[in-house]
């Protein structure tokens, strides 16, 4: 789920540059990049929704949390865009695909691994992003490619998950593609457009993780289930 690196916009002569990589036109004030900012709040929303239905799981809750704190923190950099707003912006990205690893890993082990294997992993990511860009990337993508590795894995071994992974990994994929070639410089890149493929990947991540939502905290044969009767089961 990594994107490239958000950088503040510059002013200059009363013109306001793209900000680097996410093309879109940088306004100021609250709402900075409005069209990426507007579309972060899906994030906010899935994991307002994965919470009203986690059915008691602390796991779906963690997940729900982590969705929100990632649109949060994409509202913030796309938005006000302060000083700290990078490290609030990855936070939660980087937790949520740690997560994702964990509770695969947890599944196919057969072994309840605890929220501290997810959590140094997302501090230890983040301290690293702060020796340099290249550091940040090879950190965060370190990160995704376990998650993306585990959860094929889980495709594998777990045939009840298949079609859930599929469509939520081909939600991502799609969105990813669309976001790298929106990026400024690319072909789909347009700052004045209201259509902004930055926030068409916002969308489609945030789609994404509802969409995995059924098999997180699920176990062996009950794996992708319906939520309410994982607990009742």
């Amino acid at each position: 789920m990594y994107m490239a690196r958000h950088v503040h916009a510059q002013s200059v002569h009363d013109e306001v540059l793209p900000t680097n990589s996410d093309c879109e036109l940088f306004i100021g004030g609250f709402w900075g990049q409005p069209v990426n900012t507007a579309t972060s709040f899906a994030f906010v929303v899935v994991g307002a929704i994965i919470l009203a239905r986690s059915a008691g799981s602390r796991r779906v809750l963690i997940f729900g949390l982590l969705a929100i704190g990632t649109g949060v923190g994409s509202v913030i950099s796309h938005g006000p865009a302060p000083a700290w707003g990078e490290i609030v912006h990855d936070a939660p990205l980087v937790g949520i695909l740690a997560f994702v690893a964990v509770d695969a890993i947890s599944d196919l082990s057969k072994r309840e691994l605890t929220w501290v294997w997810w959590v140094i992993p997302t501090v230890l990511a983040l301290a690293v992003s702060e020796i340099g860009e290249p550091a940040r990337i090879a950190a965060q993508t370190s990160i995704t490619v376990l998650a993306i590795g585990a959860s094929l894995l889980r495709f594998v071994k777990r045939p009840a998950t298949r079609r859930t992974i599929l469509t939520a990994g081909l939600l991502l994929g799609a969105g990813a593609l669309i976001g790298t070639l929106s990026r400024s410089g690319m072909p789909l890149c347009n700052p004045d457009s209201l259509l902004q493929g930055h926030a068409i990947w916002h969308v489609m991540a945030a789609a994404a993780i509802w969409r995995l939502t059924p098999v997180v905290g699920t176990r062996g044969a009950i794996a992708a289930l319906p939520l309410r009767r994982q607990a009742r089961d």
